[in-house]
């Protein structure tokens, strides 16, 4: 078992960039590796082009390190079967070479369609691919933790909000032109319940928990705030930006089937088309506990949203 300060984080995306800005600013010696090697902006941050589906490569760089983040996050959908089964291989694999806590950044795909909402109890029975494999790679995790191969741990977050997500965000992507009046239009029902997840909340939990020797061994949720439709959230968003509300409209039904027939990545976003057209709520309440994590408040959130 180590007992260095050396971290590294795999992806240099939204909760990359934040897990190694926290663990920077704190004084942590902190690696951040991607295919391309290209800097996160972060100070005090050490960059290297690495191919993370190379399981040696990654072994060598994760030596002595304390904890290996997971961080990747493959954003088109169309090659997640191709992308993730080898990667997540690789990075189990390092974890268990190097000894580092292993420490996957999640989301709520694994549990499918659900009533009610979502806590860590309930099992994974999604019924898309996208779930599926998440699932699985969990399970894999999971598994070889148990067998105690490996220190694992899993940190679960909604749909992300805040400074960084872009046009990966549901919300974050209507910004740019909502802000200039224009029309937002938003995937399913907005006029549901749905948690958003401050991408900054994320990482504080991601870390909070790989640290925590009695958090290992089990999925965890992002301390997150009360669930809100995806109208109110751009409204929110809008005003904390001191911008009036826009008109805000459903994308779903024939409308949706019709850009998906167009879209390969759109077939894959209409198979979670379950997210938006019933209430998409997490329960929180285990981390809040145990981690001590509360949420950023809501309007600071909008607020940093509205700046990306």
């Amino acid at each position: 078992m180590t007992t260095t300060d050396h971290h590294l984080v795999v992806g240099a995306g939204p909760v990359g960039r934040h897990v190694a800005a926290l663990l920077a600013a704190r004084g942590s010696r902190v690696t951040v590796a991607t295919r391309s090697g290209r800097s996160t902006g972060v100070d005090g941050v050490r960059h290297v082009a690495l191919d993370a589906s190379d399981a040696d490569a990654l072994s060598r760089a994760a030596e002595g390190a304390a904890v290996l983040y997971n961080c990747a996050n493959p954003g088109d959908y169309t090659q997640w079967e191709r992308v993730w089964p080898p990667l997540a291989a690789s990075l189990l694999t390092a974890a268990e070479r190097s000894g580092a806590v292993y420490a996957i950044t999640g989301n709520l795909y694994p549990y499918g369609p659900v009533e009610g909402p979502m806590h860590e109890d309930l099992p994974d029975a999604a019924t898309d691919h996208k779930g599926r494999l998440r699932a699985r790679m969990w399970a894999d995790a999971l598994a070889a933790h148990r067998a105690g191969r490996v220190r694992a741990v899993e940190v679960r977050s909604s749909d992300f909000v805040g400074p960084g997500v872009g046009p990966n965000g549901h919300v974050s992507r209507v910004v740019p032109g909502a802000l200039r009046g224009r029309t937002a239009w938003m995937i399913g029902r907005t006029d549901l319940p749905h948690t958003f997840t401050d991408v900054q909340d994320a990482a504080r939990t991601l870390v909070a928990a790989a640290e925590d020797p009695d958090a290992h061994g089990r999925a965890w949720h992002t301390p997150s705030n009360p669930p809100v439709s995806q109208r109110q959230a751009v409204t929110d968003v809008l005003a904390a930006a001191g911008r009036p509300p826009v008109r805000v409209r459903s994308l779903r039904g024939p409308v949706l089937a019709a850009v998906a027939l167009a879209s390969p990545f759109m077939r894959e976003v209409r198979e979670l088309i379950y997210q938006w057209e019933r209430p998409y709520v997490l329960d929180d309440t285990d981390a809040r506990k145990h981690l001590g994590i509360e949420p950023t408040p809501w309007e600071e959130v909008c607020a940093r949203t509205a700046r990306q």
